[in-house]
């Protein structure tokens, strides 16, 4: 769509899919003897080996490896890392605009800026993956648009389809023939039923005004949130975009989550201590209120 402009897609069924497949472009882009992509500290991007080779957290590692060659592992929010991190073997940068599984942790908008620089300065390809954060989850329809810099390429899947299984690489007009016919394929990637689903929810992003809904909702979300910052000794933080927010926790919050659910409340727990928050894009205030109820009744039962 207009959001990305020249964009070409190659669908596929997940965001790990998705991600192989821009790891593959950044290769191909780099050509001979350029195959390192720096990708970041607390990083996910999926359970394939090529993607959970980028994936900058070592407990998804256990059990699996060797991990792949080719993978270095930069601070996230840290351009002067990443910068020492590039040599002549670097053919990417591969970010999120918003750590999801790292604990919901937005992007800083000048490092964003700045690998953008970055990657123009060595010719490199600045990926990124919107797996969790596309589709409107953030109040934009990509996280990176909040940022105002133009990636070339970005990972889809999650939202896309509404909970039918649909993934997408989306390339930039200049780098999308370096995936020539017969570079990648997909035995179901772009199937009608699929497709049909993805094209269903986009539409109803647009006719609907989600976006708008997405921003104001997840700013009542983060304000509700605030309150638990001011009541529980233990809750320390909010942060997020959209709808997508954490609650910073100075203990373990897997207990909590596990009792919301017990109480009908889905959430789930991230990093040991994050509380995350990621309704529907059509949550409405009511739900909201039912949902962060039944959120303080189980931190009170641990004040």
């Amino acid at each position: 769509g207009e959001e990305f402009g020249d964009g070409r897609c190659f669908f596929c069924n997940s965001g790990t899919e998705a991600v192989e497949s821009m790891i593959k472009l950044g290769r191909l882009h780099g050509g001979d003897g350029r195959y390192k992509i720096i990708a970041m500290d607390n990083s996910f991007h999926g359970r394939t080996m090529g993607a959970l080779s980028a994936t900058g957290q070592k407990k998804y590692h256990k059990g699996v490896g060797p991990m792949l060659p080719g993978f270095e592992h930069a601070r996230f929010n840290d351009l002067d890392d990443v910068a020492s991190r590039i040599d002549g073997e670097t053919c990417a940068v591969l970010v999120e605009p918003v750590q999801g599984e790292g604990g919901v942790n937005p992007a800083d908008g000048e490092c964003i800026t700045g690998l953008r620089g970055l990657c123009d300065d060595h010719d490199l390809l600045l990926l990124v993956d919107e797996v969790q954060t596309g589709i409107g989850r953030t109040g934009r329809m990509f996280g990176y648009q909040h940022y105002d810099v133009k990636p070339d390429a970005i990972a889809l899947a999650k939202g896309l389809g509404g909970g039918m299984p649909i993934g997408a690489m989306v390339a930039s007009a200049a780098v999308a023939p370096k995936l020539a016919p017969g570079t990648h394929a997909s035995t179901f990637g772009g199937n009608p039923l699929a497709c049909a689903a993805a094209s269903a929810v986009i539409e109803t992003i647009r006719d609907e005004n989600l976006l708008d809904h997405v921003r104001r909702t997840g700013e009542y979300v983060r304000s509700r949130l605030d309150g638990f910052v001011d009541e529980f000794d233990f809750a320390v933080g909010v942060r997020g975009l959209g709808l997508m927010n954490a609650l910073q926790l100075s203990i373990p919050g897997k207990d909590f989550a596990r009792e919301c659910l017990e109480d009908g409340l889905l959430i789930n727990c991230t990093c040991d201590t994050v509380l995350r928050f990621v309704p529907p894009l059509i949550v409405t205030d009511e739900q909201i209120d039912e949902g962060l109820a039944i959120v303080r009744d189980v931190l009170r039962r641990h004040k």
